[in-house]
C-alpha cells in the first residue's frame, strides 16, 4: 500500500513567487489527507494534477491566516463535483465559526456534507481500520495542533513452503492464515497462522509540526516517524525572535527530530525574509545536529515506504 507526502506550500506568513504557504497533502492508496490549506493551495495541487475532488479530511494547525485562508477554495472546488462523501474538517477551537463564518458571508455553493469537529484535547481524533490519527498540543500564541497518522502494526509474512509442507494447499486458506484465522490441514489438524507466518511488521507514520514554541515534549509525539514535516523557520541567530513568535529554530526541528529518532524530517514554513539561497544556512545547521533533515520545496513529492 502506498503512502505518500505531497508538499504544497512551504513558505509561512506570506506567499512569494515559487512559494506557497504551508500545505501539505498525504495519499495513502487512494485516500487523501490535507494538513494546513494556506493560499493558494488549489494551485500546486493543480500543477501536481492530485485529484483534489477525493480529499476526504482536512486537518488544521490553527486559526491564523497563513495556514487557513485556502480552505475557501478546496470547498469551492469541492463543489464542482457530485460528492457522496462527506468532508471531515478537524482543528482547534474556532474552525467550525471559520467555515460557518466563510460560508455564508461568501455564499458559497455546498453539494456535500461538511463535518467540522473542534479539537479541546490530545488524542485521537480520527480513525479507519487500519490507522488513526491522534491529535497533540503545540505551543504558539493561539491554540494550535500538531497531528501524527500511525499505520497499525502488519501481519507478518506469509510463508507458501511452510503452509505446504504442513499439508495446506495452496486456494483460500492462505488468505485465511494471512487475516490471523486458524485452518485445518488435509488430514483435519488444526494450523495456526503462526506456524507459517513471520512475526507483525511495523506500520508507518507520518507526523506534522507547525507553529510551535520549543517544547522536548514534542519528541513524544513524533516518535519513531518515517517523516516528520517540521516547521524551521528561522536560523538559529535568530533565536530570541523565534521564542517571542513561538516558532522553531532549525537547530530546534533538528533536536526534535534527534530526540524521536524519526528516519527524515522535511522542514517547512520558513520565513519570508530568507531567499532560497538563506534557506541552505537554515538546511546546514540543521544537519549538523540530523544528518536526515532537508528542506522541502513546493511541489515536491516524498514517498513513505515500508521498513522493509
Amino acid at each position: 500500500m502506498t503512502l505518500e507526502a505531497f508538499v504544497l506550500g512551504t513558505g509561512g506568513m506570506m506567499p512569494l513567487p515559487g512559494r506557497g504557504l504551508t500545505s501539505v497533502l498525504l495519499r495513502r492508496e487512494g485516500s487523501l489527507f490535507l494538513f494546513d490549506c494556506g493560499e493558494g493551495t488549489q494551485v500546486n495541487l493543480r500543477r501536481l494534477n492530485l485529484k483534489w475532488k477525493k480529499i476526504s479530511v482536512i486537518f488544521i494547525s490553527h486559526t491564523h491566516a497563513d495556514h487557513i485562508t485556502g480552505l475557501p477554495g478546496i470547498l469551492m472546488l469541492s463543489s464542482q463535483v457530485e460528492r457522496q462523501e462527506p468532508l471531515y474538517i478537524f482543528g482547534p477551537p474556532r474552525v467550525k465559526e471559520y467555515v460557518e463564518a466563510t460560508c455564508r458571508i461568501l455564499e458559497i455553493y455546498i453539494n456535500y456534507e461538511i463535518i467540522v469537529t473542534e479539537i479541546t484535547s490530545p488524542g485521537i481524533i480520527y480513525s479507519e481500520d487500519d490507522f488513526e490519527v491522534r491529535a497533540f498540543s503545540l505551543y504558539h500564541s493561539r491554540p494550535c495542533m500538531g497531528y501524527a497518522l500511525e499505520e497499525k502494526m502488519r501481519p507478518g509474512i506469509f510463508f507458501p513452503e511452510k503452509a505446504l509442507a504442513l499439508e495446506v494447499p495452496q486456494g483460500p486458506q492462505w488468505s485465511q492464515l494471512q487475516n490471523g484465522q486458524s485452518v485445518e490441514n488435509q488430514k483435519g489438524k488444526l494450523i495456526e497462522p503462526s506456524e507459517v507466518m513471520g512475526p507483525a511488521r511495523k506500520g508507518r507514520k507520518f507526523s506534522f509540526v507547525t507553529d510551535t514554541a520549543y517544547k522536548p515534549a514534542i519528541a513524544d509525539e513524533v516518535q519513531g516517524s518515517d517523516l516528520l514535516i517540521c516547521e524551521a523557520m528561522f536560523t538559529q541567530d535568530m533565536e530570541e525572535d523565534a521564542k517571542d513568535k513561538k516558532h522553531l529554530t532549525s537547530l530546534q526541528s533538528a533536536e526534535i527530530a534527534k530526540a524521536a529518532e524519526v528516519k527524515s524530517m522535511g522542514m517547512i514554513h520558513y520565513s519570508p525574509r530568507y531567499t532560497r539561497r538563506d534557506l541552505y544556512q537554515i538546511a546546514e545547521e540543521a544537519k549538523s545536529v540530523f544528518p536526515d533533515a532537508f528542506l522541502t520545496k513546493d511541489c515536491q513529492h516524498i514517498p513513505i515506504p515500508y521498513e522493509e
